[in-house]
């Protein structure tokens, strides 16, 4: 047996004066100015540096500072001294630039059109198109993509069309998002690798760590792939942002977070969001390469996010990019952001900070874009979207009891069957002498035959 003493000395072995002098204190480097690093001296399971005096530290640079912003052009299109401009080539960069007036002109129609009750949802991109053009730009359209609720640029960018735009937001039998079951604006599309959005807020982040992690583990597309997850700084005050971050972490996977801090989660500040610096802070704590870059400067996004790409598929692990910049929109058709910002301070942000401004003047001092050319492709994109509007109108719904498909697979269960039954009974008592109800199935294909007449 043995003793307790024995177990302490094999715990806890002895150091002989001669050992202990070779592991003498020597200043490796303070971490302030009282405080010696000590040598080969370190906890178990860890290699933080032991200090002698107790330093408290509430920042991820070195000086203390706060998190510095990466930008190419200043708020006139010029390019910033030292500053390098990514390789982009006229054709690409044309391309850019009209679709960040795609947006705002897809934006005002469908917001106009909520307001007159022909959707019952929307959301825009105001201020933001710089973050989305920028970033869709520097994936490749083979990167997985799971967004929040503003990425639409990122589908248009992929070639996702006007009508496609409409179906899902107008609900038509030709919505390939969901067959138009989703509320507006919850895009979803397999062929262009967009994964269907979903309204709880931040559950694409754990899930876009899964992504990731079968990409890695895909011969076919290990080293080639990303898993791009966009979110608000307000999903970041969420858990299921910390538990995608630890997931990518510890199970290291190519995940490129790109966090759009747009200044508000619906009408709450980020200043009362979070108390320390922004949502790049967080990134060293899970020990993720991360950037901050202005959001406003679509050259900025595009170099930031081609190089947390790189990363991501060279080591086979996450990286995070926060995009800072300022919602000018309100946060859907459900919010009034004059109840708890002036209106005046929205006015001076567009003034004086327009991203699309920035890029366009940037454009023209390089010769690739005049007046006569912004006039012809704002009025180009304006007919084509009053066109695809006007179709949608007079598409029809998908039939009623589509609603009972891709629910379960094999053979229907039980409590769906009644549910399915109940309605048709319903349907047929009042569908065709209510008034509200027979206007509405008249908007879906067969108008309701499909179901009523059933037994």
């Amino acid at each position: 047996m043995i003793r307790p003493a024995t177990l302490h000395r094999l715990a806890y072995p002895r150091v002989s004066s001669n050992s202990l002098a070779r592991c003498r204190a020597i200043p490796k480097r303070a971490l302030s100015s009282t405080s010696p690093t000590y040598l080969n001296e370190h906890l178990p399971k860890s290699t933080s540096p032991i200090v002698s005096n107790p330093h408290f530290f509430n920042s991820v640079t070195p000086d203390g500072s706060g998190i510095p912003t990466y930008r190419v052009l200043d708020g006139s299109g010029k390019v910033l001294e030292g500053a390098e401009v990514p390789e982009v080539s006229e054709e690409m960069a044309v391309k850019m630039y009209e679709n960040m007036l795609l947006l705002p002109t897809l934006d005002n129609v469908l917001y106009n059109v909520q307001r007159q009750g022909k959707i019952s949802f929307y959301m825009t991109s105001h201020g933001e198109e710089a973050t989305i053009i920028g970033s869709a730009a520097a994936l490749d359209n083979q990167d997985e993509v799971l967004g929040q609720y503003r990425e639409m640029g990122v589908l248009l960018w992929r070639g996702f069309t006007l009508d496609n735009v409409m179906a899902q937001c107008f609900g038509t039998e030709e919505d390939i998002s969901g067959k138009g079951r989703q509320m507006p604006v919850h895009f979803g599309s397999p062929a262009h690798h967009f994964h269907t959005i979903s309204s709880p807020l931040a559950t694409q982040i754990p899930q876009a760590a899964g992504v990731a992690y079968a990409l890695k583990r895909d011969p076919e597309r290990r080293g080639k792939n990303v898993a791009a997850c966009y979110f608000g700084e307000g999903a970041a005050s969420e858990g299921d942002f910390h538990a995608g971050l630890l997931l990518a972490s510890t199970l290291p996977s190519p995940t490129v977070f790109i966090a759009r801090n747009n200044g508000f989660a619906i009408s709450t500040p980020s200043s009362e969001q979070f108390f320390g610096d922004g949502i790049a802070a967080r990134g060293p704590g899970y020990g993720i390469h991360t950037i901050r870059v202005d959001g406003n400067d679509i050259l900025a996004v595009l170099d930031a996010t081609r190089k947390a790409r790189e990363l991501s598929l060279r080591d086979g692990r996450a990286t995070l990019i926060e995009c800072m910049s300022y919602r000018v929109g309100h946060h859907s058709t459900s919010d009034d952001s004059f109840a708890y910002r002036p209106r005046s301070e929205v006015e001076d942000r567009k003034r004086i900070d327009n991203p699309t401004l920035r890029f366009r003047l940037w454009l023209e001092g390089r010769g690739w874009w005049s007046e006569e050319k912004e006039k012809e492709c704002k009025e180009r994109l304006k007919r084509d979207v009053m066109k695809s509007f006007k179709r949608a109108e007079g598409v029809k719904r998908c039939e009623v009891g589509e609603l009972f498909g891709d629910v379960y697979a094999g053979e229907e269960p039980w409590m769906q069957r009644e549910q399915r039954a109940e309605l048709a009974s319903l349907l047929r008592k009042y569908g065709k002498v209510w008034g509200p109800w027979k206007k509405e199935l008249g908007k879906f294909r067969n108008e309701g035959e499909d179901l009523m007449g059933k037994a």
